[in-house]
């Protein structure tokens, strides 16, 4: 046997051994946690701590059950949960369902329904469903959330004013004067300063102010009261933390089984809602964040559902509160810079030492303190940012009828009346339809806004049949949505108000919903911006005569050689889009001259004219006031309004083949573009001059391959003016040391493409002879810009000049609205 051959069948799965003089592999990795998850942890436990009591205290709850809930919320949900930056622990959104469920079944089943609520969360995460909780209207979510504010502010009131709450809002209200009359002055002393502690810190002003400001508020306003109640020796009850050996766990569930299951439906909800609607918040919170010092995931949805039922049974079962996501904390993680989930697990772990160390401390926290924080925590639950919101949304009554149901029955009997009340709004929206009609100048309107379903049939048959026999007309359909009856109504007068002399228009609806039309306009369903050849639609062609050539393919390109336009292409320079509806060349001989243009100003005439009319009368009484002059090559494929996302007054535009500047003065000098460049910068007044060029230029091929000593025809002679590029570009780019201009990021494709960038770059060069730009850029009235568009991958390149021979960088997407 070979002594190659291994001796072990096994011998080929032996473990590859370290190299001699190389340190043995080292053991398991440690565990670490980047400073910045210790930093927000600190920072999160702080406003943890005097919340988690605080929530507690206003449902009624033992005082630890806060503790534990924070605790267990911070490492049970921070650890399994899909949402690494949430942070849960008992919320103030669940304050009065837990008051609730305590006062009815005590505070043990409270803890059995907690338990059982986290088992409903579990089977939920298991079926995949979580991002069904996001089908819930927002106006409905926050509606709820203000109407727990509410009960939470009105409950506290009477804490803070030294008295007792009662068991709901109506009850809150009406013993409302007499605890007025029978104020407490210590507790309203503590409670005032707590409030005012919590509105002026993070307004303090200076530099002091930035290294106070970064110390919570809410830690500040309770400490600051606790210290002053304590050194003024004041009398008012204060915190209770009994012995951990008396806490109270969870035991079997008492009472009647449909309530029970009420119960736990209501907490299954309310945590889910509330935990999932935080995932997608925090999401947002982190990818606005700026200089992320590590990469945070996106979250897991139905893991965050897992991980928060997981708590919940934990929580339930240790005798805690039932945990939510909590909003506060975690956009306090978030800024905090965490950039993991172990900022979330160490601020339980810190909860945990604080219970068990700080109780003493904690002991000293007037409950007046505690009621204030709380209060105010409510009061924020009214956000006039979603009252606006929901209003310019027109869902105010939604959100009206949730909060008064939340805050006058209970949050589940809220909820299901505002899901009520969005599904009738909805159905309202749907059947609700406006018809009107209008002459204008000889030629009647009749304008649709909606849906237009059989509902609205009659009302639409008795508008049509208000326009006279023979009249011009116009049907403007402004909705998503028409169904077979309003389809056949519309179409049987269309046909008949056209076999009676009359004409009709259909503008408005969506591709695919064609009505009949004339004959000259028939078989077309382009819209503006839609797929096209050339912005023209495809028809069939007739047949060739016998011996006559084929004609050609239906949409084959046509004018796309540079120097060229169609006629609907130049619509583009004024920010309208091209007239779809015009016939495909198709080698047709049945159409007269100029029916295409003719089709296209019809198609604009119909769909965008109407929608523009406002808005050039406008520009026609003003007069141009373009912001800079661009000046282009007159390639078809160059669209300028639309790669620059422009419209109707804001670009001056020149074009010629080529994108050339010509040198002032020449003998083959072209005064048209002179002009246009002293009428832009010393009339027009410009701010900025672009020069673009673009891909697969026919100007650019052309100088390539020009013959010096051909025949002189006019393109040849203008083509003259691209020399001094060519010049920049030899044959060996290196035989001078220059740099080249150049794409960031990879080289030009070709020499047509390095031809093309050179020659932006020449021809900014040429701008700066003329005398007015000289004159508006020695001012600093005037900047240049180069500019580089690639036809086939529609993307644009932006000339930075820094770099040696300039770089082309390609322009990155932004968030608009941020």
């Amino acid at each position: 046997m070979s002594a190659c051959v291994p001796a072990r069948a096994d011998s080929a799965r032996t473990k590859h051994v370290h190299p001699p003089h190389s340190p043995p592999p080292g053991g398991p990795r440690r565990f670490r946690v980047a400073g910045a998850d210790v930093s927000a942890a600190i920072a999160v436990f702080l406003i943890a701590l005097p919340l988690s009591l605080g929530i507690a205290l206003a449902t009624g709850a033992p005082l630890q059950a806060g503790l534990v809930a924070a605790a267990v919320g911070g490492i049970v949900a921070g650890r399994i949960g899909g949402c690494p930056l949430q942070v849960s622990g008992p919320a103030a959104g669940l304050t009065v369902v837990t008051a609730d469920l305590i006062q009815q079944y005590g505070w043990r089943t409270t803890c059995a329904i907690t338990v059982f609520a986290g088992i409903a969360q579990l089977g939920l995460g298991c079926l995949r469903v979580a991002r069904t909780a996001l089908a819930v209207s927002p106006a409905i979510v926050h509606g709820m959330l203000a109407g727990i504010g509410v009960t939470i502010a009105v409950a506290q009131l009477h804490i803070v004013l030294g008295g007792t709450p009662q068991s709901s809002v109506p009850d809150n209200l009406i013993a409302l004067p007499a605890q007025l009359a029978n104020l407490h002055p210590a507790d309203v002393a503590v409670s005032v300063l707590t409030l005012t502690l919590l509105l002026l810190w993070p307004r303090l002003p200076g530099r002091a102010g930035d290294v106070l400001g970064k110390l919570p508020a809410a830690l500040i306003a309770v400490g600051g009261a606790t210290a002053v109640a304590a050194l003024t020796g004041l009398r008012l009850p204060k915190v209770d933390l009994p012995s951990w050996s008396s806490h109270a766990l969870a035991s079997l569930p008492e009472g009647p089984v449909l309530g029970l299951v009420a119960a736990v439906l209501t907490t299954t909800l309310v945590c889910s809602v509330q935990s999932l609607l935080g995932a997608v918040a925090v999401d947002k919170l982190v990818a606005a964040r700026p200089a992320l010092t590590g990469r945070v995931k996106r979250s897991d949805l139905d893991r965050e559902l897992l991980g928060q039922g997981a708590a919940n049974i934990v929580s339930g079962s240790l005798g805690g509160l039932p945990i939510a996501g909590v909003a506060v904390r975690s956009s306090a993680n978030v800024a905090a810079g965490a950039v993991s989930r172990n900022s979330t697990m160490l601020h339980g772990v810190l909860v945990v030492i604080a219970a068990l160390l700080l109780v003493p401390a904690l002991e000293l926290i007037p409950l007046a303190s505690l009621a204030a924080l709380v209060m105010s925590v409510g009061l924020k639950m009214v956000s006039l940012n979603h009252i606006r919101t929901v209003t310019r949304h027109r869902e105010v009554l939604v959100y009206a009828v949730t909060t008064c149901g939340v805050v006058f029955l209970g949050v589940l009997e809220g909820v299901v009346l505002g899901i009520a009340v969005a599904v009738g709004v909805a159905l309202h929206r749907l059947t609700r339809t406006r018809i009107t009609h209008d002459d204008v100048e000889g030629v009647h309107h009749v304008h649709v806004r909606g849906q237009l379903t059989f509902l609205a049939v009659p009302r639409l048959s008795r508008v049509l049949h208000q326009v006279p026999h023979g009249a011009d007309a116009v049907v403007e359909l402004d909705g998503s949505f028409m169904d077979h009856a309003a389809y056949e109504t519309l179409q049987d007068w269309q046909k008949t108000h056209t076999a009676q002399g009359g004409a009709v228009d259909i503008a408005g609806r969506r591709p695919g919903t064609r009505i009949s039309e004339p004959a000259e306009v028939d078989g077309c369903r382009c819209r503006p911006w839609t797929p096209w050849r050339n912005h023209q639609c495809e028809r069939p062609s007739k047949a060739p005569a016998p011996g006559t050539d084929r004609p050609a393919a239906a949409g084959a390109p046509t004018g796309e050689s540079s120097g060229t336009t169609n006629a609907s292409g130049t619509s583009g320079e004024s920010g309208v889009p091209g007239a779809h509806g015009a016939p495909a060349t198709t080698g047709a001989t049945d159409q007269p001259r100029g029916h295409e243009l003719a089709r296209g100003i019809s198609a604009f005439h119909r769909n965008t004219a109407p929608l523009m009319r406002r808005e050039l009368a406008r520009l026609a009484r003003e007069g141009q006031q373009p912001s800079q002059l661009f000046l282009t090559c007159a390639d078809s494929r160059v669209v300028t309004s639309m790669i620059t996302s422009s419209g109707p007054g804001d670009l001056f535009v020149v074009r010629n083949v080529g994108n050339f500047v010509p040198l002032p003065g020449e003998e083959s000098g072209d005064d048209s573009v002179a002009a246009a460049i002293e009428y832009a910068v010393d009339v027009l007044k410009v701010r900025s001059i672009t020069v673009c060029g673009h891909s697969g230029c026919g100007a650019m091929q052309a100088l390539l391959g020009a013959d010096p000593a051909g025949t002189r025809t006019p393109l040849q002679r203008w083509l003259r003016h691209g020399l001094p590029s060519l010049d920049r570009v030899p044959a060996d780019a290196a035989e001078d040391g220059r740099e080249r201009p150049r794409l960031a990021g990879r080289a030009p494709a070709d020499a047509a493409e390095r031809l093309c960038l050179a020659n932006v770059v020449q021809q900014l060069e040429h701008l700066r002879a003329h005398e007015s730009v000289a004159r508006a850029l020695g001012a600093g009235d005037l900047e240049l810009q180069g500019m580089y568009f690639h036809v086939g991958e529609a993307q644009s390149y932006l000339l930075s000049e820094d770099a040696e021979g300039g770089v082309f960088e390609l322009v990155r997407e932004t968030n608009l609205t941020a």
